[in-house]
C-alpha cells in the first residue's frame, strides 16, 4: 500500500514538470500508457526557427573543402601576382612599385576569393554584413590600390 501512494505521488509529481519532452519510443512504458488514457491527447508543437540563426549547419567535410579551393586560388593568384609583377617591369615601371602593385593584386584577389568561397560554402551563415562587407572593402581597396601603384 505504501509503495502504491509513494508510485502515485512520484507519477503525480512527474505529471506536473513534464514540459512536453518526450523521448521516441517511451510510449510503451506502463506509466505513458496510463497517462495517454487518462488524459486527452496533447496537441503538437512547431518548434519555430530563432530569427537570425543559421539555417543550415557547416560541416567540417565543406570547410575542407572550401580550404582546399581557397589554398589552390592563392597559388593561381601567386602566379598572376609573378605575371602581373613581370607585366609592370616589361612597361618600364620601377621594380619596387612593380613589386608593390603585384602584392596588392595578390591580397584584393585573396581577399575577394575568400569572400566567395565562404558564400558558397554557406550563404546563410557567412554572407552577412560582419563578415563579407569588409573582406569585399578591403579586397576593392587593394586591387584600386594596384592599378593606382602599376602607373607609371
Amino acid at each position: 500500500m505504501q509503495n502504491d501512494n509513494k508510485q502515485a505521488s512520484i507519477e503525480l509529481a512527474q505529471a506536473n514538470t513534464d514540459p512536453g519532452f518526450k523521448v521516441p519510443g517511451a510510449a510503451g512504458t506502463p506509466a505513458a500508457k496510463a497517462a495517454a488514457s487518462a488524459s486527452a491527447p496533447a496537441p503538437t508543437i512547431e518548434v519555430q526557427p530563432v530569427a537570425g540563426a543559421p539555417a543550415t549547419d557547416t560541416s567540417a567535410r565543406e570547410l575542407a573543402i572550401g580550404g582546399a579551393i581557397f589554398m589552390v586560388l592563392l597559388v593561381v593568384f601567386f602566379f598572376a601576382r609573378n605575371a602581373f609583377t613581370h607585366h609592370l617591369v616589361v612597361r618600364r615601371v620601377a621594380p619596387s612599385a612593380a613589386g608593390s602593385a603585384g602584392w596588392l593584386l595578390f591580397l584584393g584577389l585573396a581577399f575577394l576569393s575568400a569572400a566567395a568561397v565562404l558564400a558558397i560554402i554557406n550563404a546563410s551563415k557567412f554572407l552577412t554584413l560582419a563578415i563579407t562587407g569588409p573582406l569585399l572593402l578591403v579586397g576593392a581597396a587593394s586591387l584600386i590600390g594596384a592599378l593606382l601603384v602599376g602607373r607609371r
